[in-house]
């Protein structure tokens, strides 16, 4: 019978295209790697990889098992939670992570009500970007990921993943404290603060401002909002902000935005395939949820 733990090597490497990708996204090294497909192929048969240039691809025969290998694991992960729900208390490591204004706004207040209502449940956390969040949950570093996307764009979710949309939170022009604009091309000579450069919020904002007729002149960088709130407070700076961020902040978004413009980012819970029905992950996904709909941290 074939190892099922090779099985998910080899799922990984057709996921990130590499065996160098996916040994990083599962904290193994490349050799390590390469020895337990080497394995499975002499398990197999036939062979599963072959080289191209100085990578490697899986072959016909490969790709084949790759998805055997997927609905292996998600029928594994239900039967998981299958084998929690009978539990009627919930408890375990719940392993969270989520971006930097959830992070800051609403996780403290989201682990507390998780401790309170679920006295043995063990929460962890960290806070991730979406796409290093993504690998993290597909290899099976964290159970619940909450990730944001702005309009017009989406993470490109693996198949194995589960996604829910929970949250849609506006984003408003703000310029600069004491600017006389009311429009978003009246700010097309102020300096802007944005996201790093990379990053799917970057590309967005550039490219709303150049559906605008001008070129943002971006003279500051940082992946903390909260940071570029205090620049447009402080007369720095123009930026984008969600109106979570703001309202967390105590600020008063019909007086400070501008009124011409506004689009919705999404806010959304993802967890593997088949772990939604988990009695802890169902836990969390009630209380982000109700968090989400009393507007607390």
């Amino acid at each position: 019978m074939l190892d099922v733990r090779k099985l998910v090597l080899l799922r990984e490497v057709q996921l990130r295209g590499s065996i160098t990708a996916a040994a990083q996204a599962l904290s193994y090294s490349h050799s390590a790697v390469s020895q337990q497909l080497s394995a499975l192929e002499a398990q197999a048969g036939v062979p599963l990889l072959e080289k191209v240039g100085r990578g490697v691809r899986l072959t016909n025969a490969g790709e084949e098992l790759a998805r055997h290998a997927e609905d292996i694991v998600a029928i594994l992960e239900r039967a998981e939670s299958d084998l929690a729900s009978s539990d009627t208390n919930v408890r375990g490591v719940l392993r969270l992570a989520a971006f930097t204004t959830v992070s800051r706004l609403l996780v403290p207040g989201l682990i507390s009500r998780l401790h309170e209502l679920h006295p043995q449940l063990n929460v962890r956390y960290r806070q991730v970007e979406p796409e290093t969040g993504l690998r993290l949950l597909s290899s099976r570093r964290i159970d619940v990921l909450m990730v944001d996307t702005y309009p017009g764009t989406s993470h490109s979710t693996p198949p194995d993943l589960h996604a829910e949309l929970l949250l849609e939170d506006p984003i408003r022009v703000y310029p600069p404290a004491n600017s006389n604009a009311v429009r978003l091309e009246h700010l097309k000579r102020t300096r802007w603060v944005l996201e790093p450069s990379g990053t799917e919020a970057n590309a967005w904002t550039r490219n709303l401002c150049r559906q605008n007729g001008f070129e943002p002149d971006v003279a500051f960088e940082s992946p903390d909002l909260l940071f570029h709130l205090r620049m447009v407070q402080a007369g720095v700076a123009a930026a984008f902000l969600p109106d979570l961020l703001v309202r967390g902040a105590g600020v008063d978004v019909a007086s400070a935005a501008l009124a011409d413009l506004h689009h919705l980012r999404g806010i959304s819970f993802v967890c593997r395939s088949g772990a939604e029905r988990r009695p802890s992950v169902t836990a969390c996904r009630a209380a982000f949820g109700q968090l989400l709909a009393d507007g607390q941290g």
